[in-house]
């Protein structure tokens, strides 16, 4: 198979995952799978290896796998083709969504819903937060760790409303003082 031909056999497979597969990374490997092994481009000791490395990588675990895929068939083209399929289902939809909310934003109904959405969305997440940490509580309760992580916490929420640091930066911070610390 030539190059070219096999750049768009890798782009037109995982286009066509990215448009089929609902329910995120783990949900779209058997169909990955069945694809690969179809095309014969891996061997099942490699697919899942291939699976296992891109849980480790940061990043969507279908995505991750079609880079890899694509980097072990076709190198760093075949990645990208790879790539530019599985996700470009999502970005139309993205882009799609986007678009007709920018046509609606100003709409009084579509503001007074988005309104009302801010505190539900602000819940959701503190309810999340919530029940991990009491998750971690009940499991270790209190030692110096819990205190050291609250502490890094409580500068962390300073840092970024006190201070307005940069998320990123608060984060960094975070891991080093963790690092220095639990290391």
């Amino acid at each position: 198979m030539g190059s070219v031909t096999m750049l768009i056999t890798l782009f037109w497979t995982f286009l066509k995952i990215g448009i089929l597969s609902f329910g995120g990374g783990f949900a779209m490997i058997p169909a990955i799978q069945h694809e690969v092994e179809l095309q014969g481009w891996l061997t099942p000791e490699q697919f899942s290896e291939a699976v296992a490395i891109s849980g480790m990588a940061p990043g969507p675990l279908a995505t991750n796998c079609a880079i890899y895929i694509g980097k072990m068939t076709m190198g760093l083209p075949g990645a990208a083709a790879a790539v530019l399929g599985m996700v470009l289902p999502s970005i139309v939809l993205i882009a799609a969504v986007a678009r007709f909310f920018y046509a609606i934003r100003t709409h009084r109904t579509v503001k007074t819903v988005f309104y009302g959405l801010r505190p539900v969305v602000a819940a959701l997440v503190v309810v999340a937060a919530l029940r991990f940490g009491f998750t971690y509580f009940r499991a270790e309760w209190w030692t110096w760790k819990t205190g050291v992580s609250a502490a890094i916490f409580l500068l962390a929420l300073l840092g970024l409303t006190r201070y307005r640091m940069h998320p990123l930066s608060v984060i960094l911070l975070s891991a080093l003082v963790g690092v220095a610390i639990y290391g």
